[in-house]
């Protein structure tokens, strides 16, 4: 006896294309949310900054920005960001290539950490540095201890008369703490896609850690890189928790661009503190902007590694 052919039964294709779509009156709803979602919360309060920006005239707009108070908040805050994007940069492509690339202890350690960031409030991070180098702390100026921690840093510091507490230094640590995360958590999960094997094959070929590195690995990842660095500098230029902590807000020497919109607000200069406004949402669109750009030119590359 021969067994029962067995016959499978694919369903119909209309009650497949019933299943899988909707009918054009729930797409076109849905579609009306979300613009309307976007236009509440994204392109009306965008409107509204420029429009109170501009609402004394082109006249008073630049004045504002001339102001030196304000050119004081800018130069600091490109400062503080040209220091710490940089830093960042350089600890992110090095934490994600050994986590990526490499087995050790601590791994997952090392993940923890620098997720820590994002889980710590932007306040608590500028708490952390004032009890570390405030007046009274670890390393103040003024502690007196028996045994003070780091004796000698704290007398190094005490005789430099080097402050970072109400100080660039201060600003500059609390914008590196709040930032570091983003380049490396853009590269781990791109080159744990990417796998080791070309990295293996080079070694294998005679190529040194470097030339792996810098013919290897940082060709594949340059657009993961280069994004990463996008979202840390618009990070960077735009924290205001860490910072208002530690920079203790003294106008035109600790002020950056966030803390001085909101000096000028406290002061009712609505306008002006819209003027300044500007600014950083005129960084947010460059940084969409810079952001689409290479989100195509990285599905670019991929489009053209497998359709070549």
């Amino acid at each position: 006896m021969t067994p029962a052919a067995t016959t499978f039964h694919t369903p119909h294709p209309v009650a497949q294309r019933r299943s899988t779509t909707e009918s054009p009156l729930v797409r076109r709803l849905l579609i009306g949310v979300a613009l309307a979602f976007l236009s509440v919360f994204l392109l009306v309060p965008l409107v509204a900054v420029f429009s109170q920006a501009f609402a004394k005239g082109i006249g008073f707009y630049f004045h504002t920005l001339s102001d030196p108070n304000a050119w004081s908040a800018i130069k600091l805050t490109l400062y503080a960001a040209a220091i710490a994007v940089p830093l960042n940069c350089v600890f992110g492509v090095a934490a994600a290539w050994a986590i990526a690339k490499f087995d050790f202890r601590g791994k997952n350690v090392l993940l923890t950490l620098i997720d820590l960031p994002f889980s710590v409030s932007p306040v608590i991070s500028g708490l952390i540095y004032v009890l570390v180098f405030g007046a009274q702390g670890w390393l103040g100026h003024y502690r007196d201890a028996e045994q003070p921690w780091l004796p000698w840093l704290q007398n190094w510091l005490n005789e430099h008369n080097f402050k970072i507490i109400f100080a660039v230094p201060g600003i500059v640590l609390a914008t590196i703490f709040v930032t570091f995360p983003f380049v490396a958590r853009e590269l781990i999960p791109l080159m744990q896609a990417q796998g080791r094997s070309e990295e293996e094959a080079a070694r294998v070929l005679g190529a040194s850690g470097w030339q792996t590195f810098w013919r290897v690995t940082l060709p594949n990842i340059k657009w993961g890189l280069l994004y990463g660095v996008i979202l840390c500098n618009a990070r960077a230029m735009g924290e205001f928790g860490a910072v208002s902590v530690v920079s203790g807000k003294i106008r035109g020497e600790t002020n950056t661009i966030p803390l001085h919109i909101e000096a000028l607000y406290d002061d009712l200069n609505i306008a002006g503190a819209f003027a300044v406004a500007s600014l950083l949402a005129f960084l947010a669109l460059i940084t969409l902007a810079l952001k689409t750009w290479v989100e195509y030119q990285h599905a670019r590359q991929n489009q053209t590694k497998m359709f070549p």
